[in-house]
């Protein structure tokens, strides 16, 4: 397994030449006996052969757009590729108005050279944590692929398309954990930088006061030099000695219900950071249990997505996932009156979380508290509901709270893949990263 960043610095050694890795990608794309039809909704085969090329030949004279030139990264189908229709992972965009310009990110990707190997699958309109899709087929987690496993969403095909060498590299967005989640149970390290870190212009919205755009890699190296060409402001990360680290535990809400294996994972690598001399504290921070009842009607996520989905909802409901439907529909319950309400509670939660947790050098948590149920699991409705709240659950916090979080793989090799989530406050993703660095370093010497 190559990593982006190892790739990276291969090209700058002058070992490696881009085209090879594009080839490769592409390639596990069109295998008949891989996910590649599930995991994309779209392909860019010629294209990105001949980005790969250009690049080769920019290379070899030293004269490369960036460090990931000519190197696979693949997209969700929510970012908008001039001259093409955003279907955001739906049947109901199929026949609606091509974009007319490329959305921000994919822009500064263009421009970095990247080979842009086509438009990841997602969970309809990025509206649950499953990544399920009835439309395009749902990828199959590489985690006991036979059992047909979920991927997590609502970044299904980004996931699944990283594991498999599919790409090195992919963009997702997060509005819940739409990164993270995917992520944690593909093994897999997953990015969500604060919000206004990425330019979101040219992205289809779920719920634009809790959107962000983020990454997904093997590891945090190249989740960071990923998310440094995307985004408006490189960021500066450094070494961390962990005995200087004092991270919090919150005790409320996000520990419940953990499964065996997840738990065993968490555990141990509480016990490895501890050995390294982290510092941990465990705080009650029962602002956290405020948030089922802001959420009891849907909340922000459902009012803003009844905004932007309402005549369709009205019009072709048919054409929805049924779950997908569901949720948005909550929001047709709510008014303005009820959507101002939610803003304050949120400003004012959000307010008494940061002042709690500013001592501290970062939130730990498990990503989820589950491991990858099957597809099979999932037919039942009320199962299938129970799950995406369980999967959405610790994420989403840091959504509200407006802050940057990282899901890092702390499950051993042959293992259910589990993820250890490490979180900060809006604007802290340097430091976030150098910790996350650290982090990464102890659980894998331990695997």
């Amino acid at each position: 397994m190559t990593t982006l960043w190892q790739a990276s610095q291969q090209l700058l050694a002058g070992q490696i030449s881009p085209e090879p890795l594009t080839q490769d990608a592409l390639r596990a794309i069109a295998s008949e006996a891989g996910e590649g039809k599930r995991v994309f909704t779209k392909v860019y085969t010629a294209d990105a052969q001949q980005q790969a090329a250009q690049a080769g030949a920019r290379w070899q004279q030293q004269q490369p757009r960036s460090a990931i030139d000519g190197l696979p990264i693949s997209i969700k189908d929510l970012f908008d590729v001039a001259g093409e229709v955003t279907t955001a992972g739906s049947r109901l965009l199929s026949n609606a108005s091509p974009a007319t310009a490329n959305a921000s990110m994919v822009d500064r990707l263009q421009q970095a050279g990247a080979a842009i190997v086509g438009k990841t699958n997602m969970s309809e309109f990025a509206f649950t944590g499953l990544g399920v899709n009835p439309h395009y087929g749902t990828p199959a987690n590489p985690w006991q692929r036979p059992q047909q496993r979920i991927p997590g969403g609502s970044s299904s095909g980004a996931a699944v398309a990283v594991s498999d060498g599919m790409c090195l590299a992919a963009v997702g967005t997060d509005t819940g954990g739409s990164v993270r989640i995917p992520a944690a149970l593909c093994g897999l390290t997953g990015f969500k930088p604060s919000a206004s870190r990425i330019d979101q212009r040219g992205t289809l919205p779920l719920a634009a006061s809790l959107d962000s755009i983020g990454v997904i890699a093997h590891d945090v190296r190249s989740c960071w030099l990923l998310d440094s060409v995307i985004a408006d402001k490189r960021l500066a990360i450094d070494e961390r000695n962990l005995s200087d680290a004092h991270f919090v535990i919150p005790q409320t809400r996000v520990l419940a219900g953990l499964d065996e294996h997840v738990s065993a994972a968490w555990l141990r690598a509480l016990d490895l950071l501890r050995a390294q001399g982290v510092k941990i504290t465990e705080l009650p921070l029962q602002e956290l249990a405020e948030l089922d009842t802001i959420n009891a009607r849907g909340g922000i996520t459902a009012w803003e997505a009844w905004q932007w989905h309402q005549h369709y909802a009205q019009s072709q409901p048919e054409a929805y996932d049924p779950q997908v439907l569901t949720r948005i529909n909550r929001g047709s319950l709510l008014n303005a009156e009820d959507a101002a309400a939610l803003y304050q509670l949120r400003a004012d939660w959000k307010q008494r979380v940061e002042q709690a947790v500013a001592p501290f050098d970062g939130i730990l948590m498990p990503t989820v508290p589950l491991i990858a149920p099957t597809l099979v699991e999932l037919d039942d409705p009320a199962r299938y509901m129970q799950v995406n709240l369980l999967m959405l659950r610790n994420t989403s916090v840091i959504n509200m709270l407006d802050g940057c979080s990282i899901s890092l793989p702390c499950h051993q090799p042959g293992a259910a893949p589990v993820g250890l989530m490490l979180s900060s406050t809006h604007g802290n993703d340097a430091a976030l990263l150098s910790w996350a660095a650290a982090i990464e370093t102890t659980l894998k010497r331990s695997s």
